[in-house]
């Protein structure tokens, strides 16, 4: 009977739906929808449909409110009522868990190891069961008690002459009279200062400017079987004095035996040097007990090179030879180089590379040396002596850290970053370092890529005692699970100490993701935005399985996505839609994925190929020049050649990992960047490059986004909103008012609101939970006071032109060519859904990067302009992409190059020429596998590329 009631109860239970009624949360049509609980549900639609309104904006906002209502009130006093969204009733709700791309910290310290605690438990691992060496010798330490040090000494040097010796000073300056007077009070009479043994007596001192060595003599014995209690008694005054370390010193034994280091904690028996007890915050980079105080554990430090100042030491200093101070001027750092300069013999038009290396350093470094600095100009240093001059290089440390956003950027030009010295990256102090375990320090591990990883930690067992198995046992099988879910995600190419803000939306998304799995939930409610972000189809099915495992388990997912073979693979398809915007927020097809490829929306024609990304009928020859990049051997590239035909649309494709950003944003890039517009930025290795000279402009769009907080929007990032501003500022109404463009400006101080300083929203810092955004209760969000809003033209304020979308706003600005033709570019990449005062903290990576080639697209092309983009498809629909696809065709019909990162096949199957890195991701990638057209590549057999395009191009 129990048996059947707990059956009916379980089948009751797996046939749950999620209900929502009256959904209205933004351009929401006020639709009733339901669908299965403890399913696969994927949520589709066209860019702007309102996917992200009912996933996020509705369902987790209403599952997070429901959370926070189950504080006590008291806790809730801090965190204030959560706004209910718009929506009347929703049943069957799970606790939720959201996955965003936008979560991605930007906190240098936070690794993918940190992320997923893999790290963690290494630092548990490495304080347990680690082997310790020493920095100087490369012995084993070791430890012993005063038992075993006793045993030791009478089986070794049993009938030797012993000296026993407390060990007070190791390495270090000072005349040390003091301790001298404080242990003849206590009884001592005799010490060993660097190798000699002395008496001590009164007012003894030693060198102040020397490194010395000092122990105390404890006692002098021979060493036999009747004095073992005496031995005994001075080895623990030793210890003690030594504050856990003695030495001995045989005199009678052979030179190499003489001297020995004993200690309770971990030691090197030949130098004697120790180690504390390890604890897991000594392997920690984020703790002062284990990072290394160079870099404070960030593995970089900055630094500003006599390069970087001095490009042309054949210049002189009066002719601007040093770059950041420019032409010489009557001011006083000038006044004070001149006058060191005097003193030397030198003049501010000697060439630099004329003066001595002594001077060279003083202008860069400074000088202690008191000067007399004369200057018409400035009265305060008509005639002054000066103690102190600081030096080119500290004057710009200081300015870089200047509050002056424009001061610092100019400082931070002439900085580079650099790998730490010390530590060689690897953020720990040394001592760290020399822990190991099967040959292997800590930052060993850290720098393996995740697969790598997974075989040393699978097969260690091989290399541990069994004392170290036994301890390690639990800790390795944490390891080992939590790698294999970062291997089932996609992720093996990622390495442990891969900085968390380096990863695209997508790769950070499947680190939480792969957490999320380790920590085994059940019964809650899972929303992901995108999570097939960077991932080659071939990495795809591993996705879509963890997804599938996370359903399993018994929870319910969510996934708001436009993969083709996620919506195939799911068990439930919501399409939003039918168009973005205003003409969109409404359910047009559910159900499973039979019943959804018969209901005939857009998203199920294309999953039918009923409608398709047509592929060209030729592809472009382009203009017979190419740019010629030669051993690219940037981070996993071996040394790869690679050319980039121009007047073409080049993909560069490859599994996740296989090197395509290296080639690209870390070689090309920057190559170009320095060639045409003096970039700074250090290219990755290579050895020569050939062609430039056929491109006038290069323009990168990557997925960062266009600005951190509310105050950044699409109308300021294309600078569309300064003529908006010029625009109202020429009405009748402002000009009898007096109005400039500043009082237009949310940024500045006169027309905006106060209340929130023209943000729109305030920012509320929780205790305990991420620092909100609300509405300003003064402007309603409108970011203007009263008095500007009273400015209308054809009946709308400021505010009002803000809120409008792209597409209304190309109706409302039709007359004015300006703003046309930026809005006309937002437009042509899929973006007319979004509002023009859209906060930049709001925009998904994928919309902020077209946001960034609208930019682009809204100035003039040169025709010889080379394009790079990052995966512009990031968050597109089928139909999204045929858009994006006629404004990059009609850029490379004018003669410019694109070259597009990519994994989307229906981007690369239009390529004119195709680049495919790899064959693999990490290590076993960083080649190039082949090259040509989309019918070229498709033969190769190595490419994981050419197998699934060969499908799609059928």
């Amino acid at each position: 009977m129990i048996s059947n009631t707990l059956e009916k109860h379980s089948e009751a239970y797996i046939e749950e739906e999620i209900a929502i009624y009256g959904a209205r949360e933004n351009n929401l049509k006020n639709f009733d929808l339901k669908f299965p609980r403890n399913s696969l549900v994927v949520i589709t639609g066209v860019s702007g449909s309102g996917k992200s309104s009912l996933a996020f904006d509705t369902i987790y906002a209403e599952g997070q409110r429901r959370y926070m209502e189950s504080f006590s009130a008291y806790a809730r006093s801090f965190i204030g009522n959560m706004e209910r969204p718009d929506v009347d009733k929703i049943e069957g709700l799970s606790p939720v868990i959201s996955i965003e791309q936008k979560t991605t910290s930007r906190n240098p310290r936070s690794t993918v190891g940190t992320t997923t605690e893999i790290y963690d438990f290494l630092r548990l691992l490495y304080a347990r069961t680690a082997d310790a060496f020493s920095y100087v010798t490369g012995e084993k330490m070791i430890k012993q008690t005063e038992d075993q040090i006793i045993e030791w000494i009478m089986s070794h040097y049993d009938g030797h002459k012993m000296i026993i010796l407390a060990p007070v000073i190791k390495g270090r300056k000072g005349h040390y009279r003091e301790l001298f007077v404080q242990l003849r009070k206590q009884g001592y009479s005799k010490v060993r200062v660097d190798g000699e043994i002395l008496d001590l007596v009164p007012k003894m001192q030693v060198d102040r400017y020397k490194t010395h060595d000092i122990e105390v003599v404890v006692d002098r014995v021979k060493v036999a079987e009747k004095d073992i209690f005496r031995i005994t008694q001075s080895l623990k005054t030793a210890m003690k004095e030594g504050k856990g370390i003695m030495m001995t010193v045989f005199p009678d034994a052979p030179a190499k035996e003489q001297v020995k280091f004993f200690s309770k904690f971990l030691m090197d028996p030949k130098s004697g040097i120790s180690y504390d007890e390890p604890a897991p915050n000594m392997f920690s980079f984020n703790s002062p007990y284990g990072a290394c105080q160079t870099c404070n554990g960030l593995g970089e430090i900055e630094e500003i090179t006599k390069e970087a100042v001095i490009p042309d030491p054949s210049k002189s200093i009066f002719a601007g030879g040093i770059v950041p101070l420019g032409e010489y001027r009557d001011i006083y750092i000038f006044k004070m180089i001149e006058q060191h300069l005097k003193q030397k013999g030198y003049t501010l038009s000697t060439p630099i590379n004329e003066l001595s290396d002594e001077m060279i350093e003083i202008v860069l470094h400074g000088s202690d040396e008191e000067i007399e600095v004369l200057t018409a100009k400035e009265s305060k240093y008509d005639s002054a002596w000066v103690t102190q001059f600081e030096g080119v290089i500290p004057f710009l440390k200081r300015h870089a850290k200047s509050s002056s956003e424009k001061v610092k950027n100019w400082a931070e030009e002439f900085t580079i970053v650099k790998t730490c010295p010390t530590c060689n990256g690897a953020r720990l102090k040394k001592e760290s370092l020399h822990f190991k375990i099967a040959d292997k320090n800590i930052a060993d591990l850290a720098e393996m890529d995740i697969k790598t990883f997974g075989q040393w930690i699978n097969n260690v067992d091989d290399d541990l005692t069994e004392r170290q198995k036994t301890i390690g046992s639990e800790i390795l099988k944490e390891l080992r699970k939590r790698t294999q879910f970062l291997i089932n995600v996609g992720l093996d190419y990622l390495t442990l100490n891969r900085s968390l803000r380096t990863l695209s939306g997508g790769e950070a998304q499947r680190i939480r993701l792969a957490t999320q799995i380790g920590t085994q939930l059940v019964g809650v409610l899972y929303i992901l935005d995108e999570p097939s972000i960077g991932l080659h189809q071939r990495d795809n099915v591993k996705l879509i399985k963890s997804l599938q495992d996370l359903r399993d388990l018994g929870n319910s997912v969510i996934v708001v996505e436009h993969d083709k073979d996620m919506m195939l693979a799911s068990d439930y398809i919501l399409d939003i839609g039918p168009k973005a915007g205003l003409y969109g927020g409404n359910v047009v097809a559910a159900g499973n994925p039979d019943a959804f490829l018969k209901q005939g929306s857009a998203t199920a024609d294309f999953l039918s190929e009923k409608l398709q990304i047509e592929i060209p009928k030729k592809r472009r020859d382009g203009n017979g020049r190419s740019i010629e990049l030669k051993g690219a051997s940037g981070n996993n590239l071996k040394n790869v050649d690679v050319s980039f035909p121009l007047g073409k649309m080049i993909v560069v494709s490859g599994v996740s990992g296989s090197g395509k950003s290296t080639l690209i944003h870390d070689t090309l890039y920057p190559i170009l960047n320095q060639k045409i517009y003096r970039s700074k930025r250090a290219p990755k290795a290579y050895k020569s490059i050939d062609g430039l000279d056929f491109i006038d402009k290069v323009i990168e769009v990557d997925q960062s986004p266009i600005g951190r907080t509310p105050r950044s929007n699409p109308a300021t990032y294309t600078d569309m909103f300064s003529e908006i501003r010029s625009l109202f500022t020429h009405l009748p109404e402002s000009k009898i008012r007096g109005y400039k463009p500043g009082r237009f400006s949310f940024n500045v101080k006169g027309g905006r609101c106060e209340n929130c300083q023209g943000g729109g929203k305030k920012l509320i810092e929780m205790d305990f939970l991420p620092d909100v955004y609300v509405v300003c209760e003064e402007c309603k969000g409108k970011r203007y006071n009263r008095e500007t809003l009273e400015i209308r033209f054809k009946g709308k304020s400021i505010s009002d032109v803000l809120d409008m979308t792209v597409n209304q706003a190309v109706e409302f600005f039709e007359a004015h060519p300006k703003i046309m033709r930026k809005l006309s570019a937002l437009k042509d990449v899929g973006l007319g859904y979004i509002t023009l005062g859209q906060h930049a903290t709001t925009l998904s990576g994928g919309e902020a990067q077209r946001v960034k080639l609208a930019t682009e697209l809204s100035k003039r092309d040169t025709g010889k302009t080379f394009y790079i983009l990052d995966e512009p498809t990031t968050g597109l629909h089928f139909e999204d992409i045929q858009h994006l696809l006629d404004v990059l065709h009609k850029l490379v019909d004018k003669g410019n190059t694109v070259l597009i990162i990519e994994h989307n096949l229906d981007v690369i199957k239009v390529a004119d020429h195709i680049i495919d890195i790899g064959p693999e991701g990490g290590a076993e990638g960083g080649t190039v596998v082949v090259t040509g057209t989309p019918e070229k590549v498709i033969k190769n057999k190595k490419s994981h590329t050419a197998k699934y395009l060969k499908e799609e191009l059928k």
